[in-house]
């Protein structure tokens, strides 16, 4: 037993080894082959970093200094298909915001050319990201992101900005990408594994993804851009988006409305977004106030359940029915912020900027037709959300080594309200009133300790404080029905974590480069997993959920080689008290220590000055360390996840193509922590997209899941049935033609 307990480890870092060596050797052949390529192939590339220090806290690091040089990210803001095949690795380095850490950056020319339809679907393109959907993958919504393989509770453990700032709110339900109007995205950044949270906080356990929208400053003195579509399900999209520039001030509005039967039966959806943003630009000050909001109406069609034991199996017989016609989930969000940049001193900014967000929720889950009504759920859930983070950055030199200091404090206040009851207009069973206020303070300092390495370290110290009230009226019947809920005890707690980050990167010369990493983060317990949700609520909550923790290390390396760029690292991450939902008992628990481990690799070629290839591949292992399931994978983990895609100028501008292929392996079922049930299976999909442009007229015709493979990547195995579970069907082959003008 023993032998084969040191056995693991062992094959573990093989596995590991391999996993990097094998990108190594393919880069010795290929990156040999992209040297002989003519230089001047490649798109003159015009380097121009971000200078609005409120958009975001890890700025890439500018071509300032000796040593090699470090192009800084592409910001172009154009939105038509007349681009050249871009990537990341194409017209840029890999953001290097936090040193030592595995970045990517979806430049919005990306966005602009991906045959992909929804956001999450273009940033899974990305190496180590996975999806999870439950909602029929109308649009996108509710489509959850997973860094480093969280499965179920990947919302809770990617952190989301918009604009450098927490997007991500104190429910379950977390970002969904889907209200943000794609035209008005900028760039995307991922930032990989937990050194995020030192600059920003709670959450940032697998990863960080900032989405930086545009803001219309130093454009034409008008310029406008209109789109519309229509596709498979009765899918009507509309966008509407304009900026007016005079002088130092300048504003944008982005606007985006969708409409879709869905491919399931309950399955509609009804939405409508916009963000708005008034901006004041001189030399020594920057001022700028932004509103979004979104409204958007979900039916929910249920899952589609395979019992082999009395011969069901609805994923064949009605794949696009429902056993839920009448489950519903709508919101509401609007959300303001504000906030200036003042120059202090040469090399010294100060940034001040707070906000406030406002989410309601309400959501019904009423069965199958004919079930008792004694077992229906109304919830309706208010969210309010303060925030104020000033912050310092100071540029300067040390002992004559350049050197970046950001710190700052962050202040949140939240406020929830949730209501439980049996029926619309009935007195709630359960009336919850939650708080929660965080009060962080950071440091993070990089400094090129040699002309060819950066050094970077920083801290971040977090107070939270939650008091938590349950306000509980049971139904006069349920003493007959056995059913009678309990009152939740209150809570009022407080708590000090800590997150910390140190990591280096050296470049060897213009073509290598080496990065590593360590980091601590911490997650605290949001209000759904303290008070419980969806229709089944426990009548045995717990407010009191320990903090989550992890450490992690990463090492990996860096190439660009003429025509030819590449990026690989392997991590390694241990948790503790990691927060998971109990399917048994319908409550939130504290799991035994947990592991996440793997290697992501990413690479990209321009074949031609028209023809642009790029690929990913990432083997993700997330698995119990202790406890009655130790060595068990955790589930709704893919181990092998890949992507491909080409992007071909095939006549200029006016006509493009691009392809697309996203792959991932099989995976455990949600509740099946004993990894004895079956697995979701293994797919891919695969995505083409045809357009052009001529004069201010665009096009395109996109083509989605190509070969239409009828699949699923959430499914939860039954607690009572062995065999037995309840499956999403997402959709197969489909359709959208777009058409639009710029003006």
């Amino acid at each position: 037993m023993s032998s084969t307990i040191q056995a693991a480890p062992r094959r573990r870092r093989l596995l590991l080894a391999s996993s990097l060596l094998i990108p190594v050797l393919f880069l010795d052949i290929t990156a040999a082959k992209a040297q002989q390529a003519a230089a001047d192939q490649l798109p003159p590339i015009e380097v121009s970093p971000p200078v609005d220090e409120t958009r975001t806290r890890a700025k890439p690091i500018s071509d300032e200094g000796s040593g090699s040089r470090r192009a800084a990210p592409n910001t172009s803001s154009t939105i038509g298909p007349n681009v050249s095949p871009t990537t990341d690795a194409a017209t840029n380095r890999q953001f290097n915001g936090i040193v030592g850490s595995s970045a990517t950056v979806i430049t919005a020319a990306d966005i602009a050319r991906s045959p992909a339809q929804t956001i999450q679907e273009i940033i899974a393109q990305a190496p180590g990201v996975q999806l999870t959907t439950l909602y029929g993958g109308v649009n996108g919504a509710g489509t959850t992101v997973d860094l480093r393989g969280f499965g179920a509770f990947a919302s809770s453990n990617t952190l989301v900005l918009i604009n450098g700032r927490r997007f991500n709110d104190l429910d379950l339900q977390g970002v969904d990408l889907s209200t943000i109007p794609r035209d008005s995205i900028e760039r995307i950044e991922i930032t990989r594994g937990n050194s995020g949270a030192v600059l920003y906080g709670d959450n940032a356990i697998g990863g960080v993804i900032n989405i930086v929208t545009k803001a219309g400053a130093g454009g034409p003195p008008v310029s406008m851009r209109v789109e519309s579509g229509a596709g498979s399900f009765n899918q009507l999209t509309n966008s509407f988006s304009t900026a007016v520039n005079a002088g130092p001030w300048s504003a944008s509005f982005y606007g985006n409305g969708f409409k879709s039967d869905g491919y399931r039966a309950n399955n509609t959806l009804d939405q409508i977004s916009g963000i708005g943003d008034v901006r004041y630009v001189t030399p020594g000050f920057t001022a700028y106030f932004n509103l979004s909001g979104d409204d958007q109406q979900l039916r929910f069609p249920g899952p589609r359940t395979v019992d082999p034991s009395i011969g069901l199996n609805e994923l064949v017989t009605d794949r696009r029915g429902t056993n839920t016609p009448f489950d519903f989930g709508n919101k509401q969000n609007a959300n303001a912020t504000g906030g200036f940049t003042k120059s202090l001193w040469n090399g010294a900014d100060l940034i001040v900027d707070g906000g406030y967000r406002n989410k309601q929720t309400q959501a019904g889950f009423l069965g199958a037709p004919g079930s008792d009504p004694f077992f229906f759920s109304f919830v309706n859930a208010t969210l309010q959300t303060w925030s104020l983070t000033p912050r310092l950055n100071v540029k300067n030199s040390i002992l004559g080594l350049p050197s970046n200091i950001l710190t700052g404090i962050d202040f949140y206040d939240y406020n929830y309200v949730q209501d439980h009851r049996n029926a619309q207009g009935a007195i709630p069973i359960h009336s919850y009133d939650l708080s929660q206020q965080s009060v962080g303070a950071y440091w993070q300092q990089t400094i090129g300790i040699l002309p060819t390495t950066d050094f970077s370290y920083g801290g971040r110290i977090q107070r939270t404080s939650v008091t938590a009230r349950d306000l509980l009226n049971n139904d006069p019947g349920c003493a007959a029905e056995f059913s009678c809920d309990t009152q939740a005890a209150p809570l009022n707690t407080s708590e000090v974590n800590h997150a910390l980050h140190v990591g280096i990167e050296h470049r060897f010369n213009e073509i290598f480069a080496i990065f590593g990493r360590a980091a601590s983060a911490f997650r605290t317990p949001n209000i759904d997993e303290r008070v419980g949700v969806g229709p089944f609520a426990s009548p045995a909550k717990d407010f009191n959920l320990k903090i989550q923790t992890s450490n992690d290390v990463e090492g990996g390396f860096r190439v660009k080689a003429g025509m030819f760029e590449m990026q690989s690292s392997i991590y390694n991450m241990d948790l503790t008290n990691e927060i998971h939902f109990d399917p048994v008992n319908f409550v939130d628990t504290n799991l035994d220590p947990t592991r996440r481990y793997g290697s992501e690799t990413s690479a990209s070629l321009r074949a031609s000055d028209s023809v642009l290839l790029r690929g990913g591949f990432a083997y993700t292992r997330a698995i119990f360390r202790e406890g009655p399931f130790a060595g068990n994978d955790i589930p709704l983990v893919s181990r092998f996840t890949a992507s491909a895609g080409v992007s071909w100028n095939i006549w200029q501008k006016y006509l493009v193509a691009d392809a697309t292929v996203r792959y991932w392996g099989t995976r455990r079922m949600d509740n099946d922590q004993a990894n004895t049930q079956g697995l979701i299976p293994a797919d891919a999909t695969v995505d083409f997209k045809l357009g052009g442009e001529y004069d201010r007229f665009f096009w395109s015709l996109s083509a989605n899941n190509v070969f239409n493979a009828l699949y699923y990547d959430y499914a939860i195995a039954s607690t009572f049935t062995e065999g037995r579970f309840s499956a999403y069907p997402l959709p197969g082959r489909t359709f959208m033609v777009k058409a639009g003008a710029t003006f």
